[in-house]
């Protein structure tokens, strides 16, 4: 069997390196180049037109989502992997709009780094299991028939949503829920920034609307 022919995309030389120290343990992986760069990376492709591309996301120049696009149109059989630091819906989402076949945390073991690469170079898609549940939770919303704005929203953004309008604080939402004051702060300012609604009455009247709540008579 032909190994996993790799390209390594990083800003940080030392990162690079070691990555590349580590990859070249791995029975069946060929690291081809590594670089440092998006511009990089779309050149490099083109040259050597590797199996899979480890692409971090943030760097100067041409960002990972922006190469991985290009990448993805000019090398059909060419498929990325992205590397974040980040572990919520909207980067993985931006991930796979791009093009990408996998997401992965740059915390991630290396047996997990492994099973990214052989899953996605046997042409299956790779979700580190942290940012797997949001592809859960959107499948949910849409089996469960929401549409329209409720659809925009995780179902932990519904149901503090409903909470919200409902009335209760945010101390009150957080103990109902078992969750700290800060995390249903985020999700509070989330849910408000996808609905474009920027006050609490506006909320209660979307979820009176969308029926999350029934009117007060």
């Amino acid at each position: 069997m032909n190994p996993i022919r790799v390209v390594i995309v990083e800003d940080h030389a030392l990162v690079r390196a070691g990555m590349r120290a580590l990859l070249e343990k791995i029975e069946g992986i060929e690291v081809v180049s590594d670089v440092g760069d998006g511009w990089e990376a779309v050149k490099c492709v083109q040259t050597n037109t590797p199996d899979l591309v480890l692409m971090d996301i943030a760097m100067p120049g041409l960002n990972g989502l922006d190469a991985t696009s290009r990448i993805v149109k000019e090398s059909p059989t060419t498929r990325v992997i992205l590397l974040s630091m980040h572990a919520n819906e909207e980067y993985f989402q931006q991930a796979l709009q791009a093009g990408a076949s996998g997401y992965l945390l740059k915390g991630a073991e290396l047996a997990e780094l492994e099973l990214a690469i052989r899953t996605v170079g046997r042409g299956e898609t790779y979700l580190t299991p942290m940012v797997a549940r949001y592809a859960v939770e959107a499948y949910r919303a849409k089996s469960d028939g929401f549409s329209g704005p409720l659809a925009k929203l995780s179902m932990r953004q519904r149901e503090i949503l409903q909470l919200i309008a409902e009335g209760h604080t945010t101390k009150d939402i957080a103990q109902r829920l078992n969750l700290s004051i800060k995390t249903v702060e985020t999700h509070r300012a989330q849910l408000m920034d996808r609905l474009d609604i920027h006050d609490v009455p506006g909320l209660v009247r979307l979820a009176i609307r969308t029926g999350l709540i029934q009117a007060q008579s």
